[in-house]
């Protein structure tokens, strides 16, 4: 795959779209670094900022996992035989305390194995306000910049999704587990403090939680008492005041202004992108001088 860093793209690079690629600064003070990823290539996009862009989509779709071409994208970017047979678009990926992977119905026990059956995080974090999430280990800071969160804080570590999944569904009594787009793309959240938060939690959630333990035969659920709350800034010049929502199948040339780039979101001042949602959709993109 070929990086391209640093200059402003003026050639137009075309292929399928992939979610933006992205990296935490070691310095909180410094904004994500965002990368459009298209094809066998990746642009850096930050130096955009504040420059004209251009995406224009061909209407053709490429399944993300064996390459059809499809006239609909499921659970972002597959085919519908795709859709039907993976494991990673059953619906226990977005309810995970449904996973039946022990019941031995799982599609793919291997991939299972692999992103399921391995040690996950239960969070904290600020993006349109206190939410609580679950991510695998190793997709941290990346699933907090997917999301827009502007702080995040592990409060548990668990020894599988399906775990996780059913300490988050005791948490969604108390707490949102969804970001609000909209009011994540029109500027920062009030700070919250994540550690206070998760204290409160711990006092009102020690009895369930112990419970599910109990009731969990090999359950394994660790608190995090020293872990340090994480700040997220984002390179955005301008928030909208009004968030308009481009969808490429409506309107598939797609142009204006760069003002920022936060979670899996372009923002124009033509208005906004999710870039991750249409994966698989083939474009071309070029920034201009």
């Amino acid at each position: 795959m070929r990086v391209l860093r640093g200059d402003i793209l003026t050639e137009a690079v075309q292929g399928c779209l992939e979610k933006m690629g992205s990296h935490l600064n070691a310095d909180p003070g410094k904004p994500v670094d965002y990368q459009m990823v298209i094809g066998e290539q990746k642009v850096d996009l930050n130096p955009s900022l504040g420059k004209t862009i251009e995406l224009k989509f061909s209407g053709n779709i490429f399944c993300c996992h064996c390459g059809r071409k499809t006239n609909k994208s499921f659970s972002q970017g597959f085919c519908f035989p795709c859709f039907k047979k993976l494991a990673r678009c059953d619906s226990c990926i977005m309810s995970p305390e449904k996973c039946h992977y022990y019941e031995g119905t799982c599609r793919e026990p291997e991939w299972g194995e692999t992103y399921c059956m391995v040690p996950h995080v239960v969070y904290l974090a600020n993006s349109s306000g206190l939410k609580v999430g679950i991510t695998r280990q190793t997709q941290i800071p990346t699933r907090w910049i997917d999301q827009g969160a502007a702080q995040a804080l592990p409060i548990f570590q668990v020894h599988n999704r399906r775990m996780s999944g059913l300490v988050e569904d005791l948490f969604r009594s108390e707490l949102n587990d969804r970001t609000h787009w909209q009011a994540m793309l029109k500027g920062e959240p009030e700070p919250l403090n994540l550690a206070a938060e998760r204290e409160r939690l711990y006092g009102l959630f020690d009895q369930r939680v112990s419970h599910l333990i109990q009731t969990e035969q090999g359950a394994e659920v660790t608190k995090l008492l020293d872990t340090e709350m994480v700040e997220i800034a984002y390179p955005v010049l301008e928030y909208p005041v009004k968030v308009k929502s481009i969808n490429p199948e409506k309107t598939p040339e797609i142009g204006g202004t760069l003002l920022g780039i936060k979670g899996q979101y372009l923002i124009l001042d033509t208005g906004v992108i999710n870039i991750r949602k249409f994966t698989a959709y083939e474009a071309e993109f070029r920034a201009i001088l």
